[in-house]
């Protein structure tokens, strides 16, 4: 059987972001951007990676995939969960918010795994009715917004709750990376916390029926292969087969 199509959300960015290492007839332009960790834990994990575009039919694209990686990146629009921005916001992508709610909605409907990592996590949780801290410091809590130290750095532990999908993956106490500003608020309807910060920030949601695994931290920045990114391919190679067994 052919490997699990995994597809991967990624940015948009101006060229002109980029300076002098384009000519300024080029500034107008547009360009995708996707971290090259996000494809290489998918491929380490047994799937074929792709990075998907935002000018294709979402229909079709969840249609064509086994699973979806839902990344990390800007902050979310607070209108999304009818909050008025902070001024310690970050940069909105407005046009992103609307294509990865209407992949995660399409993906959901068709009952496709989902991995959601950081924006992910959050999107995940505001998708479900829930809402976000907009902005924490780095000397509250554990300190999460680590900016300044590498993403590859353990900077906190998470403890790992029983009984979920995570619990299946990790260990009861985990290191983790931490690149977020925002934290989660209420957690949206129906979600299941599974994992937890020392200063009681929420660091993992899932779905009762196992379909969606949520992760605050970039697991993709870590040990390779994660065990996360071996769950959605997993779980979508699954799939596979049992659509490949009904039309037997």
């Amino acid at each position: 059987m052919a490997k699990a199509l995994i597809g991967i959300t990624g940015r948009r960015w101006s060229a002109k972001t980029l300076g002098s290492h384009l000519p300024k007839a080029m500034h107008e332009l547009s360009f995708d951007l996707h971290f090259s960790d996000y494809p290489r834990s998918v491929a380490l994990a047994g799937g074929l990676p792709v990075e998907l575009t935002r000018d294709a039919e979402v229909a079709g694209i969840v249609e064509r995939i086994d699973g979806l990686v839902l990344s990390g990146g800007a902050d979310l629009d607070p209108r999304s969960y009818n909050a008025q921005p902070d001024e310690n916001l970050g940069p909105l992508e407005q046009d992103r918010d609307d294509w990865e709610f209407a992949l995660l909605d399409a993906a959901r409907e068709r009952g496709l795994p989902v991995l959601a990592i950081c924006r992910g996590f959050q999107l995940v949780n505001v998708a479900f009715g829930g809402t976000l801290h907009q902005h924490v410091e780095l000397e509250e809590g554990v300190g999460h917004p680590q900016w300044d130290v590498s993403g590859r750095r353990l900077t906190h532990e998470v403890r790992v709750l029983d009984a979920t999908i995570a619990s299946t993956l990790f260990p009861e106490a985990l290191g983790v990376n931490s690149l977020h500003h925002q934290t989660v608020d209420r957690v949206g309807d129906g979600l299941i916390v599974s994992a937890v910060a020392p200063d009681g920030v929420i660091e993992g949601l899932e779905t009762p029926d196992g379909s969606i695994l949520a992760l605050q931290w970039h697991p993709e920045l870590l040990t390779a292969p994660d065990r996360s990114f071996e769950w959605v391919v997993r779980e979508a190679s699954a799939r596979m087969k049992r659509e490949a067994s009904l039309r037997a």
